[in-house]
């Protein structure tokens, strides 16, 4: 029992840690926002830069390092006179690096959804090592399509549009994919399920 607590109590750290990240990325499309025409841009660039960094400490992936170093870029920009478009078009970043993920490991293998669902099932059957991947190639057209919608709201829509889509319409996408996932899932259980009922009963019979 002792054990058990140390070790929830070594996981609580990264929990908040990774939760406070979430929560700063999704408030700053909105403080953006706020922020414009109120707070100088320079101070979002070091925000941005922050941001990164914390994100990238807290993953503790190279690829988020490397997205580290294209935020610092954007603040660079910004701090250079381009003023807030360098920093909208972080989502860019994000939805960019994602994709990367992504689709690196459908090439190398194996698939990011894949390695997530061995974690609870170690023994993966065909049919669920074949549904990984086409969620994995689905999550890569959905960081394509929200990027793109990211830079055009960034380039072409009003700072108000970029933050109401940014902060809010994406993460509402996101559930979308999340709960048709779910529900797809659900039905490829019961179908593998229902063959291997079939198959031990021509087997017993």
């Amino acid at each position: 029992m002792t054990r058990r607590r140390s070790e929830a109590g070594r996981l609580r750290p990264g929990a908040i840690a990774t939760g406070l990240v979430l929560l700063l990325t999704v408030a700053y499309p909105f403080a953006v926002a706020f922020g414009l025409g109120r707070i100088e841009p320079r101070w979002f660039a070091l925000a941005l830069v922050g941001l990164a960094l914390l994100r990238a400490a807290v993953s503790r992936q190279a690829l988020w390092w490397a997205a580290a170093a294209g935020a610092t870029l954007l603040a660079a920009l910004s701090l250079a006179g381009q003023g807030w478009l360098p920093l909208k078009l972080y989502p860019v970043l994000v939805n960019a690096v994602l994709l990367l993920v992504f689709g690196v490991s459908l090439w190398r293998g194996p698939p990011v959804i894949e390695r997530l669902a061995r974690l609870a099932e170690p023994d993966l059957p065909p049919e669920g090592v074949a549904y990984t991947r086409r969620v994995t190639e689905a999550w890569c057209l959905f960081f394509v399509f929200n990027g793109a919608a990211a830079a055009a709201t960034a380039l072409w829509l009003s700072t108000e549009a970029w933050a109401l889509y940014n902060g809010f319409i994406a993460y509402l996408l996101i559930g979308a994919m999340f709960a048709g996932e779910w529900l797809l899932r659900r039905r490829l259980k019961a179908r593998v399920a229902a063959g291997q009922a079939a198959l031990t009963g021509a087997t017993h019979g």
